[in-house]
């Protein structure tokens, strides 16, 4: 089960890197398109597209890695006890907003297929197609802070905390 979550957590990650890739190369074609005097329709859109996919399916890998930034500086001067009772709040809460967000992310992309709106570019584009990234996004990351908050629970440290901790202490 471990390496399936690590799965998700890198497949998630790497989607996010292809979908820059792919904002480059429509930049790129773009430009190109400009020097020899054609366009690239919908460029914008797709580009806007693959910023939103890149955005949300990088915050599962990141949180797992230790990249969102933390108030390192204020945590760090808690002693152990306290230290896990903050993280475990914390993460509650964070479970909580991320719980319903990827309810209204997934509610959001149901309403668009059903209602068939498609965007008002050059290339009309099904809404759902774009929003599907977005709400596995946001379910990665919330799958990621349940982890979290089991492993906190059963006395283990997270996979993030460990990272900022090498990190605490690579600076000393």
């Amino acid at each position: 089960m471990s390496q399936l979550k690590e799965k998700l957590y890198q497949c998630s990650g790497l989607l996010s890197g292809l979908c820059i890739v792919i904002i480059t190369l429509l930049l790129l074609a773009q430009i190109i398109g400009r020097l020899f005097g054609f366009i690239v329709p919908s460029a914008e859109d797709f580009a806007g597209y693959a910023l939103a996919a890149s955005t949300f399916l990088g915050l599962a890998y990141t949180f797992r890695e230790g990249g969102h930034i933390r108030v390192t500086l204020l945590i760090q001067r808690f002693s152990p006890v306290p230290r896990k009772i903050q993280e475990g709040s914390i993460l509650i809460l964070s479970f909580c907003l991320m719980s319903y967000l990827s309810y209204a992310c997934s509610f959001m992309v149901y309403e668009s297929y059903i209602y068939e709106e498609v965007s008002y570019g050059y290339v009309p584009v099904p809404l759902w197609i774009p929003q599907v990234p977005v709400a596995l996004g946001v379910i990665a990351l919330t799958f990621a802070i349940i982890d979290a908050l089991v492993m906190l629970l059963k006395g283990k440290q997270p996979t993030y905390s460990e990272q900022e901790d090498a990190l605490a202490l690579e600076e000393i």
